[in-house]
Formats: structure tokens, C-alpha cells, sequence
């Protein structure tokens, strides 16, 4: 039985083939590699490694496809992703560039626990805000 956790690194991997198959409708090794800043063998690596956890369907120069074990992950990766970009730009006041580097950091390694305080807490403070 192969283990399923993610690295960081397989993380932004799978976050990268999910937000290209959302937007484009595919994605190719060669996109990855320069969206990513990564060698085109670091991304062939990467792929087996998410392929042999299940996350996705690839066979070498064919299509990339995420499973719906890989969209449950990328989902809440890429949501994170999202509500930290959004905490560092509307409560901190960070530019979006700085935001987003911040937030792809941090999502990797926050808490369970932590992460939903900050949800709450970022909804609490635009719903504040707002009024």
C-alpha cells in the first residue's frame, strides 16, 4: 500500500495541475515546469510521485488528469491558499505579490486548528468591515 501524505513541494505541484486543468481544461509537463521554476525532470519526478499516491493519472508524454482524491486535496490546498492571501492583503494590508508568496508558504504547515481560527477570524473582520 503506497502512503498518501504530500511534501510542500508535491503540495504546489498538485495546487499548479489543479488551478491549469480549472482554468485551461489541461496542462502539460512543460507548463508546470516554467510556472514552477523547475526543471522539466523535476516535474516528470514529481508527477510518478503524485501518480503512485493517487493523486493523479499520468503515463510519460501523455495527459495529466487529477483524481478525485487529487481535486479533494488540491481544493484544500488551494483554499488555504486563499483565505491566508486573503488575510495577509485585508488584515495585514500586504501587497497581493507579497500576500500570495506569504500564503503559499504558510499553507503548508499551519495547523488544523490554527487555519480555522484564521478562517473565522478573517470572515468576522471583512463582515466588520463591511458594516
Amino acid at each position: 500500500m503506497t502512503t498518501t501524505a504530500l511534501s510542500s513541494g508535491l503540495e504546489d505541484y498538485l495546487e499548479c495541475i489543479y488551478n491549469n486543468l480549472e482554468s485551461n481544461g489541461s496542462v502539460k509537463a512543460i507548463e508546470i515546469s516554467k510556472e514552477l521554476n523547475v526543471s522539466r525532470a523535476s516535474v516528470t519526478d514529481a508527477l510518478h510521485r503524485l501518480a503512485e499516491k493517487e493523486y493523479i493519472n499520468y503515463q510519460r508524454y501523455g495527459s495529466i488528469d487529477i483524481t478525485p482524491k487529487g481535486v479533494e486535496k488540491a481544493k484544500e490546498v488551494t483554499g488555504k491558499h486563499h483565505v491566508l492571501t486573503q488575510f495577509f492583503e485585508k488584515v495585514l494590508n500586504l501587497s497581493e505579490a507579497e500576500a500570495s508568496e506569504n500564503a503559499c508558504r504558510i499553507e503548508h504547515v499551519i495547523t488544523n486548528e490554527a487555519f480555522k481560527r484564521l478562517k473565522v477570524f478573517t470572515s468576522n473582520y471583512k463582515k466588520r468591515k463591511n458594516d
